[in-house]
């Protein structure tokens, strides 16, 4: 039996009183990413997105899809779609916001995971 070979990322800040935190999964073809406001960490609104095909001559955005949930949908979708073009992985997000704006908290999450794609997993995100 070998050892996990998943590679788990967290970074966290407060921002208006509010913990925000980021727990990105590097999987082998993915990432599973967990975007929550408040303590505990919490499941949210869950989006995958899918990278455009490698080789193709037509561009195109990635694609995804709702699979859970309704309150941050734009966000989890939009999320997953720019990690999909940035790694060319499928990205598994989950977006969990309670007091904040959709807005102010999109911002913030998408700070820390630039903070860990370019620190942490080697410069896959700009």
């Amino acid at each position: 039996m070998g050892l996990c070979a998943a590679k788990i990322f967290h970074e966290e800040v407060v921002e208006e009183g509010a913990k925000l935190s980021a727990t990105v999964v590097e999987l082998g073809n993915s990432y599973i990413i967990l975007l929550s406001e408040g303590e505990p960490e919490n499941l949210g609104t869950l989006s995958v997105s899918l990278p455009a095909k490698i080789g193709t001559s037509v561009s195109r955005l990635p694609l995804s899809s709702v699979l859970l949930g309704e309150r941050s949908a734009i966000l989890a979708r939009l999320i997953a779609e720019r990690v999909a073009a940035l790694t060319n992985k499928i990205a598994l997000v989950s977006v969990f916001i309670k007091t904040l704006s959709e807005q102010k908290a999109g911002q913030v999450f998408i700070r820390l995971l630039e903070k860990i794609l370019k620190e942490k997993i080697g410069g896959a995100g700009t």
